[in-house]
């Protein structure tokens, strides 16, 4: 098989990468980015493309599969550059790939997607996609799902798979995350269990994790299985204020949702970080998921516990890890933080 990965070099495409390495039936891989990293791969061709603007049909020729991972989650403060490459940049990836005749698509949405939902039970795959209307990923996420929706109707012969993963952690992804999320002011040695004095707690504020290896198990099993569909993707357990103050060594601490809201949206006003309020509507909203299909229908069960997930991804924030690609660079001391401040604190890319 040849599979191209579009978005090959973020903390999902470099594990899906190692995930493709070890498949018998995957021959060659093309690891598509918009720069070029120096980290090699087993049996990838890295090529440069930019989702928004170049021709993508002539990297897709003679695929197998391709696998559309490529999304911006900054800069924050510029949304039309972020629907140009999430919405655009996916709908021209569709498209590309029905044009070189690709007879499978595999999608990386998102919990993100789903409509305001349950958190005291868990909902399948048939749960509304509408997304969180104040969240632009989320609202993003949706949209493309509705791309989708007419990209499979007017390609029945293309088999579509969509995953809609929680949220996703490993350790060469600290520094990248702490970059999009947390921004230049975070302390990289306060990231640490007993230094974490508090964890805020609300009714709804209970979420579900993946480790990025297993989520990329779960795309080279859409690869060669001849699956349809979307698919939850979740480990266990549920984190919640409870769960995350055992692993942490922290207290729990009573906090109104407006609260939580009100201190997000006042940090990003002041550029303290560069995380708009929309993402605690979206965490505090979207349901619960059974990935029970994902279980029976790909074959597909998480080597890593949701808990252990976050800790490898706290222990790579405190270290400063990464891998020589340019989403996942390491690091975040001197220059680098120099150059975040200077990027805006969520307002410039890359």
């Amino acid at each position: 098989m040849r599979v191209v990965v579009v978005g090959a070099s973020g903390n999902v495409g470099t594990s899906l990468l190692q995930a493709l390495a070890g498949e018998p039936a995957v021959n060659e891989v093309v690891g598509l980015c918009r720069r070029l990293p120096g980290e090699p791969f087993e049996k990838v061709e890295w090529r440069a493309a930019d989702v928004t603007a170049d021709d993508l049909a002539p990297h897709f020729q003679g695929a197998d599969a391709v696998v559309h991972l490529a999304w911006l989650i900054q800069p924050g403060r510029d949304k039309a550059q972020l629907r140009r490459v999430n919405v655009d940049g996916s709908a021209r990836v569709f498209t590309a790939a029905a044009r070189a005749g690709v007879p499978a698509l595999v999608y990386a949405s998102s919990v993100g997607a789903y409509s305001p939902g349950p958190k005291d039970r868990r909902v399948d795959e048939s749960w509304p996609t509408e997304g969180i209307g104040s969240s632009f990923y989320a609202a993003h996420k949706a949209e493309v799902e509705r791309l989708l929706d007419a990209h499979e109707r007017e390609h029945p012969g293309m088999r579509v798979v969509r995953l809609r993963p929680g949220l996703i952690f490993k350790r060469e992804a600290g520094s990248e995350i702490r970059r999009l999320f947390a921004g230049p002011f975070l302390p990289n040695g306060l990231v640490r269990p007993g230094l974490i004095p508090l964890v805020p707690a609300a009714r709804r504020l209970r979420f579900q994790a993946v480790h990025s290896l297993d989520v990329a198990e779960a795309y080279r099993l859409a690869v060669v299985n001849e699956v349809r569909g979307a698919f939850n993707v979740a480990a266990e357990p549920v984190l919640d204020s409870s769960e995350l103050a055992r692993l942490l060594g922290a207290r729990p601490v009573q906090v109104p949702p407006r609260l939580l809201r009100a201190g997000a949206a006042l940090s990003y006003r002041l550029r303290l970080q560069p995380t708009e309020p929309g993402w605690v509507d979206m965490g505090l909203s979207v349901p619960l998921m059974d990935t029970r299909r994902a279980r029976e229908q790909l074959g597909w069960s998480p080597r890593h516990k949701a808990g252990e997930a976050l800790l490898e991804l706290l222990e790579g924030m405190r270290q400063g890890a990464g891998i020589d690609t340019p989403p996942l660079e390491a690091g975040g001391k001197g220059l680098l933080r120099a150059r975040e401040l200077l990027g805006g604190v969520g307002s410039r890319r890359g």
